[in-house]
């Protein structure tokens, strides 16, 4: 296959934009919590579960459905994949009752696995030698369909009905599903003989002989889980600390920009230097974010600095571990990613989950408590597995 022609600026420019639209459909959620328990009159610690499922269901999307890109065509499996996650999006929309949208909002989360069946997709097309530049830009994209998703959710929460949010978001899913259908690459690879059983049977194996892997799984739970830590509570602290609505929080989210715009140039320091080295640079940036949002989280202006440093962090976590997942082998690559990104939403919804109930009980202070522990995780698996000093450069 010729990989230059396979993938062009175009084409990349595509599949970026892909991955932003269909992932911000598990981060709308977050900057309107507030407004959801106002309208189901329920607790915020309940929203906060429903929060949880949409991320839980992600991850559980992403162990059963992503593997599949190994075996099916990617062309058609993306397509499908975002069809049933309009519907899911239009049941949020339509959702009666809390319990309603919780089913909702997990079927959103299983359904919206498209954005890791590209990324594999592009690292197959990508030439060897320069796929840590089109993961990251691809990855650019997907951040920046999280980054937009908060700032729209809370801005558009701020003067409409908050279902509204879900009901643009399906009809942006369906724009983009046609686009996709005429402009998406056809997928070159041979008809796959897999069984999915045998598929399935073989993560485990992946996981238990790839040290690298399992390096990254435990990076991306970690650093993902303390970004969650601070996401899905930043509205209820804005609330409390500042009488702020859901707007401000939705305007906080765009201070990751930083992250977008450094996307490209983490990709490129991952094939020019080391991954390890830029994983370190994820967790550095991380623990020195909730430095600050601890010792100056009362101030916004130290809210402003720590969410840069940690959208920072995040970010290079994720480029490099990506490149690092994707160098291991282009024959399981929809596999490993599934392995890695099961693995980095399991801690996101863990990250949720602990956040909202530090939040409920113990307020900010144990907000930054769960927020350290998942850093001291990461610092530990960072030392004891470690990431290879040079990228597998696999065809």
């Amino acid at each position: 296959m010729d990989s230059e022609k396979e993938l062009s600026g175009k084409t990349v420019l595509l599949m970026a934009i892909a991955t932003g639209i269909i992932v911000a459909n598990l981060n709308y959620i977050q900057p309107i919590e507030g407004l959801i328990a106002d309208s189901f009159q329920v607790s915020k610690a309940a929203v906060g579960v429903v929060a949880m499922l949409t991320q839980l269901g992600y991850a559980f999307g992403l162990l059963f459905i992503v593997p599949l890109g190994d075996i099916f065509n990617r062309y058609h499996l993306i397509q499908i994949m975002l069809s049933l996650s309009i519907l899911s999006l239009l049941l949020a929309f339509w959702a009666p009752s809390l319990i309603i949208f919780g089913v909702a909002s997990l079927l959103v989360g299983i359904t919206s696995v498209a954005p890791q069946i590209i990324i594999p997709y592009a690292a197959y097309l990508a030439p060897s030698l320069h796929r840590g530049k089109v993961l990251g830009n691809v990855l650019s994209g997907l951040l920046t369909g999280i980054l937009l998703s908060r700032s729209v959710s809370g801005l558009l929460g701020s003067v409409l009905s908050w279902q509204y949010v879900y009901l643009i978001a399906a009809i942006s899913c369906t724009i983009l599903l046609g686009v996709l259908h005429l402009y998406l690459p056809r997928d070159p690879r041979q008809k796959q003989h897999m069984q999915y059983g045998k598929v399935m049977a073989s993560l485990p194996k992946l996981l238990a002989k790839e040290k690298h892997l399992q390096g990254s799984a435990i990076n991306g739970f970690c650093l993902f889980g303390v970004s969650n830590v601070l996401w899905s509570t930043l509205a209820f602290y804005l609330a409390h600390q500042y009488h702020f609505g859901s707007g401000v929080a939705g305007l906080l989210g765009l201070l990751g920009i930083t992250g977008v715009l450094f996307a490209s140039i983490i990709g490129q320091m991952v094939d020019k230097y080391s991954p390890r080295m830029t994983v370190g640079l994820g967790i550095l940036f991380s623990t020195l974010s909730f430095v600050i949002f601890t010792s100056l989280g009362h101030l916004f202006i130290g809210l402003i600095v720590g969410i840069v440093l940690l959208d920072l962090g995040t970010q290079f976590g994720q480029v490099s571990n990506q490149a690092i997942v994707q160098s291991l082998s282009l024959q399981a690559s929809s596999r490993n990613n599934s392995i890695f990104m099961f693995s980095y939403f399991l801690g996101g919804s863990l990250g949720t989950f602990f956040g909202t109930l530090a939040w409920s009980n113990f307020g900010w202070s144990g907000v930054c408590l769960v927020g350290t522990i998942f850093l001291v995780l990461a610092l530990l698996g960072h030392l004891f597995l470690k990431e290879p000093e040079k990228l597998q450069k696999v065809s």
